[in-house]
């Protein structure tokens, strides 16, 4: 199949797949007599794992890695294990995060009314978000 068909079948852009062949992650197709790339349907395939891969949150590298295992003809299975370990750990830190910010956030609209205003041009609660941050830091 063409390059625009085998889009379609995985929903990419032709380009990405010719990235895809630029960085490694697909080999180069055959050529049609009229120098055409003519994918498989194991290409189609690849894209696939490569799509999915990258939606659970691998990086293009880290796919790439995995591809390398699979070509070598070896189990990637603990090579994933610990990427997605620290993928947990990654999602745990930000999520603890993300909590601080929005309990630093309603605490501050919940201020919004008392605090005075300012001759600076800027929105008082960001003033004060910043001092408070600011003097938080110092301590």
């Amino acid at each position: 199949m063409r390059i625009g068909e085998a889009a379609d079948a995985v929903g990419i852009n032709p380009k990405t797949i010719r990235y895809y062949e630029d960085i490694g992650l697909l080999p180069d197709p055959e050529r049609t007599p009229s120098g055409y790339r003519d994918y498989t349907t194991a290409d189609v395939d690849r894209l696939v794992f490569v799509k999915t891969a990258q939606r659970l949150g691998f990086t293009l590298a880290e796919v790439g890695e995995i591809l390398a295992f699979r070509e070598r003809g070896q189990r990637p299975c603990t090579y994933v294990l610990g990427v997605l370990e620290r993928q947990v750990g990654d999602l745990d830190r930000r999520i603890s995060e993300l909590q601080d910010l929005r309990a630093e956030l309603v605490a501050l609209k919940a201020q919004a009314d008392r605090l005075p205003p300012n001759d600076t041009g800027y929105c008082t609660v960001i003033d004060h978000a910043t001092t408070t941050s600011t003097s938080a830091g110092q301590s």
